[in-house]
């Protein structure tokens, strides 16, 4: 069999995720990653390039018999990694610059799911600030107001008030997403639960993932700001997301890729569609352009696939959803933060413990924010630091094993929520 060599961009939990289920392949060849983290330099090696840079990454990929580019995260698809890559002739998973738009531009989005019928908030996109306060004192009551651009998943203020609408276009407006927040859409709020679902394609063929359900909040029942996320488990149990539901769900994001696919743009990734379970059926609240994170953490765990051969097929448009198939285990993931994440928050703490959890049945530890010290010492980096994964025969199980494990991670200021998956359970 053709080995592959593989280089994968990106330093946070999701790639490290990817990393691992890249190197149960029978296809993986050498394992590059840029940047990586402590984790993921444990089982790769470092790639000395800039993973926003095209023209960059096209070369080194070219010079290093590169067969296969993975894309972790946003940023680099939206600056057109992808089109480079394969401009130069190298496979890559994940989607062309004007493809990434479904998540580089909510205004992009928007239009293509109107052209394509698919539910979602109603929405005015705003660049100027006087016209966007007058539609929030208009609206009198809650909305979302969301920058435009790419903000690491913080760029959402669900505003219950008008006060608190209008201090949410204050952020953007006066730069605290830098360009993404030039244009705002402000968007009516949906009520019901989330669901996350990541799908597969090659720009005919969509193939859904395992439904998950993450958690936003910092805090536990659901308070506090928007983060990256705190935690994450799959499956959705069919009392929250019913089977009509998931078919729904699918249809939206089949239809999105056919629009697209007609608007002239194949979109060749992970498509991942972010869904409120209303009273209506499902609505779309956002789309992007790649794996979620951390929900890529509990869907890959339980995935029986060639993911090298999977990746290469939604490249060359030969995907099927025979590739994939499912194990009917639960997994949960918690998130241990450092201290003040979302907000500012020390890094280089020593983390000590993730040995032991990772020894621990049905436990894998994936690393978000970590680097390795100069001695090999492992030291915090970031706000979201570890993912700590359990897979078990039952909900409940699963969430044992996982806050089991959280307790023999230790580092300090090491923060996380205690209620991960408690509500639908």
């Amino acid at each position: 069999m053709d080995k592959t060599n593989i280089l994968l961009l990106g330093a946070g939990g999701r790639e490290h995720a990817l990393l691992m289920k890249l190197a149960e392949s029978p296809r993986a060849g050498k394992l590059y990653v840029a940047p990586g983290n402590g984790g993921m330099l444990q089982i790769a090696q470092a790639a000395p390039v800039n993973q926003d840079d095209p023209a960059e990454v096209a070369a080194w990929a070219k010079e290093n018999g590169i067969g296969l580019v993975v894309v972790g995260p946003e940023a680099p698809l939206v600056e057109g990694v992808a089109d480079a890559v394969r401009a130069a002739g190298i496979a890559c998973f994940g989607p062309s610059a004007d493809a990434a738009q479904m998540e580089g531009s909510k205004e992009f989005a928007k239009k293509v799911m109107a052209r394509a019928g698919v539910p979602t908030a109603a929405y005015r996109s705003f660049t100027d600030r006087a016209a966007a306060e007058a539609y929030v004192r208009e609206l009198a009551g809650p909305c979302v107001v969301k920058a435009d651009g790419l903000a690491a998943g913080k760029g959402v203020i669900v505003a219950q008030t008008t006060e608190e609408a209008l201090s949410g276009l204050a952020q953007c407006f006066e730069g605290a997403f830098g360009a993404a927040g030039s244009t705002v859409v402000v968007e009516e709020m949906l009520e019901g639960p989330e669901c996350s679902l990541l799908a597969l394609t090659d720009g005919t063929t969509v193939v859904p993932l395992a439904t998950s359900q993450d958690h936003k909040r910092a805090y536990d029942g659901d308070l506090g700001p928007n983060t990256g996320g705190m935690g994450v488990y799959s499956p959705v149990p069919e009392h929250v997301v019913s089977a009509q539901d998931l078919a729904a769900m699918v249809d939206i994001m089949e239809r999105v890729v056919a629009q697209l696919g007609s608007d002239g743009i194949t979109y060749s990734g992970c498509l991942y569609g972010g869904f409120m379970l209303t009273a209506e059926g499902p609505k779309v609240l956002e789309f992007n352009a790649r794996f979620g994170d951390p929900e890529t953490q509990v869907v890959l765990p339980r995935m029986h696939a060639d993911l090298v051969e999977t990746f290469l097929a939604c490249d060359k448009g030969t995907l099927s959803p025979s590739m994939m198939s499912w194990d009917d285990d639960w997994a949960v993931s918690v998130v241990l933060a450092s201290a003040g994440y979302p907000g500012a928050y020390e890094s280089g703490k020593h983390i000590a413990g993730v040995e032991d959890a990772a020894s621990q049945e049905g436990i894998t530890v994936y690393h978000a924010g970590t680097r390795l010290a100069d001695d090999g010492t492992l030291l915090t980096a970031g706000g979201r630091v570890l993912d700590v994964t359990a897979v078990g025969p039952t909900f409940a199980e699963a969430r044992r094993r996982a806050y089991a494990a959280c307790d023999l991670i230790d580092f300090e200021g090491k923060q996380y929520r205690s209620d991960i998956g408690a509500r639908a359970l």
